[in-house]
């Protein structure tokens, strides 16, 4: 079995190497060649040939080009280069020193994909104005970018945690928890209400990191905990509760999605860089997921779980105070799905690390959008249904992604070359030096006595007919 000289490295092993007749061939190789053994009047291996079969055994290799045994031991396995780049070059082009695949990360998928999402957004505002043009002016527009803004602050946690290998589901009970809480205490002022509201989000965010980071276990099921454990502090209501205080976010509805929107596409394009994007998802296994990966991914996963938290509380402010007036106590699961439903559609990958530029904004524009029309038209679509329907999608969006996302070459690099264990062929084995070959049967050149020429002719025409 050869290889090609231009993918592999072969390393020579030690030690004189034996002559023998016949033209040099360094190739190794893991079947025998078969030849005529005078000795025995076989065929047999050619490194086996006049040599007893037990010294040599099965796991033995030998040089191809010669009459007469010349084996060794296995070759040291091969390392994998490419032709015309040092080794040492290759290790600065792998998204993971270590691990992973080597080469840079596609982005022309997530191009054409938010170019879909951008068509898509004009034909959902297209839709709005057809309905009724007033909810893209004035007032209800300043109230559908505030909304804009709310989910567009989940959606940004759940894809830094997305990008991080450490999802966290509990955005949307914290938010809701961070609602009630505004709710009840908004008259106090907004940073009075804000602070604890922080203060607690950032101590779960902790916690959670702690169980991810220091236990190692993945982030979803972390943050699954958490989330059960705020849904305790939002089951102690009992009904809806009235937002106190009188605080009107549309008056910055302008600011607060433009903010969303800076946030969004700095994130992207700092995504962009080879460095960024490999440091924010070293966390993503490549292996066994339950190795380690190091103290900058447990850095880089806390401060993402935590910067999650702390976007799930200004989201649920902003729900609270730019609602119907009360906050009904539910689980939140729903924002939860939204939210990382939004992110994956917008081209950040279920797996990690990889995501679009334009693709948060475009995903959350849409959303939003959809969420409006669909209000106006009464369709009456619980916002869990919707929230399913958009992780179904982005788990197809996330496939399209990994697949025409990986790096050029991952798909072009040759498995690693593995030398063949040397087998018996199908002929008989070699005889020992104790045994006395096989007596070859003896053939006469006398032809066996012919029967009577009354035979019966199989072919005959009495046996098929005649056309006669």
């Amino acid at each position: 079995m050869a290889y090609d000289e231009s993918i592999y490295r072969r390393h020579e092993p030690a030690g004189p190497e034996p002559a023998g007749p016949g033209p040099r061939d360094d190739s190794w190789y893991g079947e025998p060649d078969y030849r005529d053994d005078p000795a025995s009047g076989y065929q047999q291996p050619a490194y086996a040939a006049g040599y007893p079969a037990d010294e040599y055994p099965s796991d033995t290799y030998y040089r191809r080009g010669s009459t007469t045994a010349q084996f060794s031991e296995a070759p040291e396995p091969m390392t994998p280069v490419r032709p015309g780049v040092p080794p040492a070059v290759l290790d600065d082009v792998f998204d993971d020193p270590a691990h992973g695949e080597p080469g840079r990360d596609r982005l022309g998928v997530h191009f054409a994909w938010e170019f879909v999402l951008l068509l898509g957004v004009g034909l959902l505002a297209y839709a709005l104005y057809r309905a009724d043009p007033d909810l893209l002016r004035g007032a209800p527009l300043d109230r559908l970018l505030v909304d804009g803004a709310a989910i567009g602050a989940l959606t940004l946690g759940a894809g830094l945690t997305l990008r991080a290998g450490a999802p966290n589901l509990a955005l949307g009970p914290v938010a809701v928890a961070a609602a009630l809480h505004f709710a009840e205490n908004g008259d106090r002022g907004v940073i009075t209400a804000i602070i604890p509201a922080l203060l607690f989000a950032i101590g779960l965010g902790l916690v959670v990191a702690l169980l991810v980071v220091g236990f190692h276990v993945p982030g979803w099921a972390a943050s699954l905990a958490a989330a059960l454990g705020v849904l305790v502090f939002i089951q102690q209501r009992s009904g809806p509760v009235d937002v106190q205080g009188d605080y009107d976010p549309t008056r910055h509805a302008l600011y607060l999605f433009g903010g969303f929107a800076a946030l969004a596409l700095l994130g992207g394009l700092l995504g962009m860089i080879k460095a960024v994007r490999r440091s924010v998802g070293r966390f993503r296994p490549v292996a066994d997921p339950a190795r380690r990966r190091g103290g900058v991914a447990a850095t880089i996963t806390t401060l993402s779980i935590v910067i999650s938290m702390v976007a799930a509380v200004l989201a649920g402010v902003l729900l609270a105070a730019d609602g119907t007036g009360r906050v009904a106590p539910t689980s939140g699961l729903e924002w939860s799905g939204l939210a990382l439903g939004a992110a994956l559609v917008g081209g950040t990958s279920a797996y990690g690390r990889r995501g679009g530029v334009f693709g948060t904004l475009f995903a959350v524009t849409a959303l939003t959008l959809f969420l409006a029309y669909e209000n106006e038209a009464d369709w009456g679509i619980a916002l869990a249904a919707t929230a399913a329907v958009t992780v179904a999608a982005g788990l197809v969006v996330t496939r399209l992604v990994e697949t025409f996302g990986r790096p050029r070459s991952a798909g072009d690099t040759e498995e690693e070359w593995q030398p063949e264990p040397v087998t018996p062929g199908p002929g008989p084995t070699a005889p020992s030096w104790s045994e006395e070959p096989p007596e070859r049967p003896e053939w006469s050149s006398v032809l066996p006595e012919q029967p009577p020429s009354g035979r019966t002719d199989p072919w005959g025409n009495d046996r098929w007919g005649s056309d006669r």
